[in-house]
């Protein structure tokens, strides 16, 4: 098979799920329903949050997931598998429910943002391709939230594609980069594919093909009038490509009834030239000039430039934004919860040296707590039988400090997770990427405090439990040592 022939996406999994799914069936366990979370146990780069991205892709994968008749070759080749393992794969579909966050909402540490609740055999192979989905994505546009907030209201846009780990990272990448706030991208296809604003001027080699740099600059601008960003550091920016862009302003663009709409700067201290830049388009009657910076750049550059008072319009985000370069792993995991026996789930725990290992046992909901003002003031998880009624006060656990005797008393309370599949059917309506990026939005200016969204120790969202899941969870525990 090579690079660009039709791929089977049922086939990106790790063997183990196909070694686990062989010997459950082996042990007529198929049918036996399960639950599996997943969850994740740290923010990258010590944030406060996380964007939940990347569900539509699930669903897209869950739908179509089937195995063709050369991929049960391939696995018969692998001579691990009995025949009558091979000949249930011929005509699998998935047949469970899933349950999730919509998506881009805002997630936090420990807290089940897809729940997955299915025959054995289901829900043990769709873990790999769920969770690199959703690992990717969301890890992308927690990163784009960063950047955004740190560029204070000036667009931020992704240039990553070249630096991606490979192109579906790219094209997906460039999505989680709108959903987190990117303006757009300069890759063509996720525009294309997601309906989404692209952009792109001039790279290096167009200004060096020419014999001089106003030559190059007036062949751009002759081509796009309306659209001329001119990229003004090939030379020398301050010597050469400011004077060049201003002479193409006023000798080729002005003449048509056009204006000269931006230069870019890649290169070089950008604090600095940004503003000897701004100051000689402002002194040719070119307020109206945007300077666009690109080189490098993430929230902590994007800070200090501003900071040292950059006279900057817009930012193009490449490599550390679509790499996610200072936190690059997401690390969302999949555990089971549950086993269905004689019709009622029972819980199932993982426990660890490392207390942040621990998992939570059972079905479970989760709902976030608003205050009277509309801001969330922690997320509660709950059996899935537990009625959390705030209409009184309503008692509830704090894992850390459960000694405490606490209460929520005139909040709200919203559940988080909604169907997204009832057995192996699509009952959600996918939103459009615009919406979930409006959603994005509006839980960050409404919902969240602004303390939680500082780059420096943020504020800990609180992540509170039910008397009943805390006491199950602790009876486990015990359980768990004696065996």
């Amino acid at each position: 098979m090579r690079q660009n022939d039709a791929r089977n996406l049922t086939m990106v999994m790790d063997l183990y799920e196909m070694t686990m799914g062989n010997g459950y069936f082996n042990n007529g366990n198929k049918d036996s329903r399960v639950a599996f979370d997943v969850f994740y146990r740290k923010n990258p780069d010590k944030g406060g949050f996380a964007i939940f991205a990347g569900l539509e892709q699930v669903v897209e994968y869950i739908e179509k997931l089937s195995f063709s008749k050369e991929d049960v070759e391939y696995f018969r080749s692998l001579n691990l598998f009995n025949e009558e393992f091979l000949k249930y794969l011929e005509d699998f579909k998935f047949k469970g429910d899933i349950y999730a966050f919509p998506e881009g909402t805002i997630m936090y540490p420990n807290e089940p943002v897809l729940t997955v609740v299915a025959p054995l055999i289901d829900a043990q192979l769709v873990e790999t391709a769920i969770l690199l989905q959703i690992n990717h994505q969301s890890l992308i546009a927690t990163k784009t939230r960063r950047i955004v907030k740190a560029a204070g209201g000036r667009a931020v846009s992704d240039f990553g594609a070249r630096r991606a780990h490979n192109m579906d990272a790219a094209v997906y990448g460039a999505r989680a980069a709108y959903i987190g706030g990117a303006v757009g991208s300069a890759t063509v296809l996720a525009g294309q594919m997601f309906n989404m604003p692209v952009s792109g001027t001039m790279a290096h080699s167009w200004v060096m093909f020419y014999d001089d740099e106003f030559e190059a600059f007036k062949n751009y601008a002759i081509n796009y009038p309306d659209a001329t960003v001119l990229l003004v550091d090939t030379y020398d920016v301050l010597e050469s490509g400011i004077p060049n862009a201003i002479r193409c302003a006023k000798e080729v663009l002005e003449p048509m009834g056009k204006r000269l709409l931006g230069i870019r700067l890649d290169s070089g201290d950008l604090a600095y030239l940004s503003k000897q830049a701004r100051k000689m388009l402002d002194d040719a009657g070119l307020k109206d000039c945007k300077v666009i910076v690109s080189n490098s750049l993430d929230e902590y550059t994007i800070t200090s430039i501003l900071n040292q008072g950059g006279k900057i319009d817009s930012f193009g985000v490449g490599e550390r934004l679509i790499t996610a370069k200072s936190d690059p792993v997401f690390g969302a995991v999949y555990k089971m919860a549950a086993v269905e026996e004689e019709g009622k789930f029972l819980p199932r725990i993982k426990i660890s040296e490392n207390v942040e290992k621990i998992t939570n046992p059972g079905l479970k909901k989760v709902y976030r707590i608003y205050d009277e003002e509309g801001k969330s003031v922690a997320d509660l998880l709950a059996r899935a039988e537990d009625e959390v009624d705030l209409s009184k006060p309503y008692r509830f656990v704090e894992p850390e400090r459960p000694w405490k005797n606490r209460f929520f008393e005139n909040f709200t309370a919203k559940e988080l997770q909604v169907p997204i599949f009832k057995d192996g059917k699509l009952v959600y309506e996918l939103p459009t990427l615009q919406e979930i990026r409006n959603y994005v939005a509006d839980q960050l200016e409404n919902e969240v405090w602004e303390e939680e969204q500082r780059f420096e120790n943020p504020h800990t969202h609180y992540m509170d439990m039910s008397p009943e899941l805390y006491e199950d969870k602790m009876n486990l525990l015990h359980q768990t040592r004696k065996i």
